[in-house]
């Protein structure tokens, strides 16, 4: 790959694949799937036609993945919820590299909407919800369309895990929702 930026990124989606299909228990201990048709699989997205699908498809979300020094949450994750529609997928989010840690540290942020909306969807209350998968808010200044919630990559897993046992997920057999 000619780019390193380009490089960077791709392996950085790879990783967060790797991490969470290791630990939804959807490959073996080399990486190989354990069925390779199964729908829960997180996988990379391929890129087809004008409208972007988002980096990595882990139903029921779309996962904008970041691997730069300067961050721009808002605008990721605007881009994150424009690619899960096209994707036709109920969350987007996005997933931000931190310099120096690992996949497990990385640090997941959604929209105030999207956050509630994942919240009502499992029947948690606020508290509960907040609590339960680590998140934090960002509050900028008076503009709510800045506002955002984060959680580390490791508590997100746990929160797709979660959601993919509770809730029906189109193409994701019960066995691992």
């Amino acid at each position: 790959m000619a780019n390193p930026n380009k490089a960077k990124g791709t392996a950085w989606e790879s990783a967060v694949r790797d991490y969470l299909n290791a630990f939804l228990g959807l490959v073996d201990a080399h990486g190989k799937f354990l069925d390779p048709m199964n729908g829960a699989n997180v996988r990379r997205a391929a890129q087809e036609g004008a409208r972007d699908v988002g980096d990595i498809h882990a139903a029921p979300f779309v996962l904008e993945a970041k691997n730069t020094r300067t961050p721009a949450v808002p605008t990721w994750i605007r881009q994150a919820e424009v690619e899960a529609r096209h994707a036709g997928f109920p969350f987007g989010v996005v997933v931000r590299k931190m310099r120096g840690q690992s996949v497990a540290m990385g640090r997941v942020h959604v929209s105030v909407g999207t956050w509630t909306r994942m919240r009502l969807a499992l029947g948690m209350p606020t508290q509960e919800f907040s609590a339960l998968y680590g998140w934090s808010v960002s509050l900028r200044r008076l503009d709510t369309s800045r506002w955002y919630l984060t959680t580390s990559v490791r508590d997100f897993a746990h929160l797709v895990d979660d959601y993919r046992r509770n809730m029906p997920v189109a193409g994701v057999p019960r066995a691992v929702r």
